[in-house]
């Protein structure tokens, strides 16, 4: 399919999705655990929440979040933030860090679709990644939309499900989860580090967020 198309398809869709709010009510879904309850230990990783910005929360426009800092060791260190929206048909959309990193000064280097393997999950996910640069300092972004049993890598694919599963499931829940950690060796070695705390968190994440 062409980008035309593709972006053709994605227009209907999103206006299809303004009817969809108009005339019917989807279902508020709670996480399954309260996110306060996060653990901070993870295998070897120990982590420390830290709070949103009150202006930044009311933009998100999240119901529940975990935000911290994890660490295993010197130079071992993981930014976690996990977005929990309850419903999405209000106008309250996830957002990308492609347009909220670059407002925060950090410029986008590169930007792909990895896979990344999960053993203790037994699964091996897409994802989004990206590099980023802010006067010489480097970091490395993982990112995906973690929504009604899915995982999703894609803006736009993530906008086509959520109208499918408002008209077919009645449901706009979803999460957005980032992970962050600075370039300090070179990227392969934040990469490696970035996908082993992934593989440690993932099956935590499912205790919070529903299917």
């Amino acid at each position: 399919m062409s980008p035309k198309h593709t972006a053709i398809i994605v227009i209907l869709l999103i206006s299809a999705a303004g009817l969809t709010t108009l005339f019917s009510h989807s279902e508020r879904i709670k996480p399954n655990r309260p996110f306060s309850q996060f653990p901070l230990e993870l295998g070897p990783w120990r982590g420390l929440t830290s709070q949103m910005d009150e202006k930044v929360y009311n933009i998100l426009g999240v119901e529940d979040y975990i935000m911290a800092n994890f660490s295993k060791g010197p130079g071992q260190a993981v930014n976690i933030y996990v977005g929990f929206y309850q419903s999405q048909s209000k106008g309250d959309l996830i957002h990308s860090p492609k347009n909220c990193m670059p407002g925060a000064g950090w410029n986008i280097v590169q930007s792909s679709v990895i896979p990344i393997d999960l053993p203790k999950s037994g699964k091996t996910i897409k994802i989004a990644r990206l590099l980023l640069n802010k006067d010489g300092q480097k970091q490395v972004v993982y990112y995906w939309f973690q929504s009604r049993g899915r995982i999703i890598s894609s803006e736009y694919m993530q906008k086509i499900l959520l109208v499918l599963d408002s008209i077919t499931k009645n449901r706009t829940d979803g999460s957005f989860v980032r992970l962050i950690a600075p370039v300090i060796k070179n990227e392969t070695e934040t990469e490696v580090l970035l996908t082993q705390f992934a593989d440690e968190v993932y099956p935590t994440l499912n205790q919070f967020i529903p299917n």
